[in-house]
């Protein structure tokens, strides 16, 4: 059952069931209970715990099969692994780059709308 902490029941759910699959208690290749059982398990609708498999799935914690249903990934462990140290740096220096390309990009928007919506006199 999710409590009521001011944190969204979806990632309550989330939070329950990536542990499990952390831990192992819900193994590689495990199917998920149906979102029926889960909704029972914590007490909340459908679209809570869809929203949750949602975000599992993002993580790429699982894998839905049409027809057939939700399943843990295969290799969950090596996706959970934080990055190398290296690649950390990496990505900071990535992100820089888009976080500075969005910054000259609204900085051009800015100049075009001047130029299209001059300010009334």
């Amino acid at each position: 059952m999710v409590e009521k902490t001011g944190r969204p029941a979806y990632l309550q759910i989330v939070d329950e069931l990536s542990e499990q699959i952390r831990t192992g208690s819900l193994a590689p290749g495990t199917a998920l209970p149906s979102i029926a059982q889960l909704c029972e398990r914590f007490d909340v609708s459908a679209s809570v715990v869809k929203a949750a498999i949602s975000v599992l799935r993002t993580q790429g914690l699982v894998i839905g099969q049409q027809g057939k249903g939700v399943f843990v990934h295969q290799s969950p462990a090596a996706l959970s692994e934080p990055p190398a140290a290296g690649e950390t740096g990496e990505i900071l220096s990535q992100l820089a780059a888009m976080r500075q390309g969005l910054k000259d990009l609204g900085d051009r928007l800015a100049v075009l709308e001047a130029a299209v919506f001059p300010e009334p006199k």
